[in-house]
């Protein structure tokens, strides 16, 4: 019997388990709190149960989708015991951010280029990227750092925000981002696994643009009229200090590891794709 277990049962480790999750004979997931799903395992980051200490134990697969918080990993905070001493665990995939890369002013980056995190956000994952491989090494087993763009799919993409009105189409000169379809997520997850994978891998698409290409593009698809364009400096006098540190960075992220040593084909290789693939379902 082979088991996953998989801390942070949100948006993509959720498609990951829909997708792919019958390669596993059990798979146990966790949330903060049970909500409307009463399968999970309730996890709340600051302590483990003992049943849940047994599960990691005794898997296979780690998932780790939890962030890291102010104390750190949450998950090596409370199990790192019970992962280094697994005798079953062979492979584990983190899912971490293209974030930790920093600003590169447009520049390419790939997996070998040093990261340049400037906010505390990005900072605390590069530690916990490295605490994973750390743990990894204790045990002999493979761990995959999975670098996610900025993610969409289906119920959370520009088509959704059109139709909500919240969408608005900023315009900073220059201004690029990376994105990646969940179902491409779970495709990297899933050639992670299969292959045991080791190292750090970049999960985006194949084409960084503008935000307000984006918005452009699915207003299109959607025949409605565009929303303004909004200067930058305009928007960032009402914009959360999150959305604030996405624009202050800027650069192209490469995905040829993910194609070359993953064997991945993205399924939307760019935004147009993935909107267009999502636009006669209403999502």
């Amino acid at each position: 019997m082979t088991s996953l277990v998989c801390v942070g049962l949100g948006y993509s480790a959720a498609h990951y388990v829909a997708a792919h999750g019958k390669r596993f004979d059990r798979i146990v997931g966790t949330a903060r709190s049970r909500g409307r799903n009463p399968d999970v395992v309730v996890f709340d980051g600051r302590a483990a149960s003992p049943a849940f200490l047994a599960d990691i134990r005794e898997c296979d697969a780690l998932l780790i989708s939890a962030p890291p918080d102010d104390r750190g990993d949450p998950v090596l905070a409370c199990c790192a015991d019970a992962i280094a001493t697994s005798k079953r665990l062979r492979a584990i995939v983190y899912l971490s951010s293209v974030g930790v890369y920093g600003d590169h002013d447009g520049a390419w980056v790939d997996e070998t280029s040093a990261p340049r995190a400037a906010s505390p956000r990005a900072k605390a994952r590069l530690k916990a990227e490295a605490a994973w491989r750390d743990i990894a090494a204790r045990n002999a087993c493979a761990v995959a750092i999975l670098r996610l763009a900025g993610i969409y799919g289906p119920g959370r993409n520009a088509l959704v925000n059109l139709a909500a009105g919240t969408a608005h189409r900023i315009v900073k000169p220059g201004q690029v981002f990376n994105r990646i379809h969940v179902a491409d997520i779970a495709q990297a997850i899933e050639a992670s696994f299969a292959r045991a994978a080791d190292g750090i891998f970049n999960v985006a698409d194949d084409h960084p643009a503008p935000p307000q290409d984006v918005i452009a593009f699915a207003a299109a698809l959607r025949g409605v009229a565009l929303p303004p364009e909004i200067p930058f400096a305009q928007a960032a006098r009402t914009m959360s200090a999150m959305a604030a540190s996405f624009y202050a960075e800027n650069r192209r992220v490469r995905n040829e590891k993910l194609k070359t040593a993953l064997g991945v084909r993205l399924s939307y290789p760019t935004y147009r794709e993935g909107l267009a693939a999502l636009a006669p379902a209403g999502d």
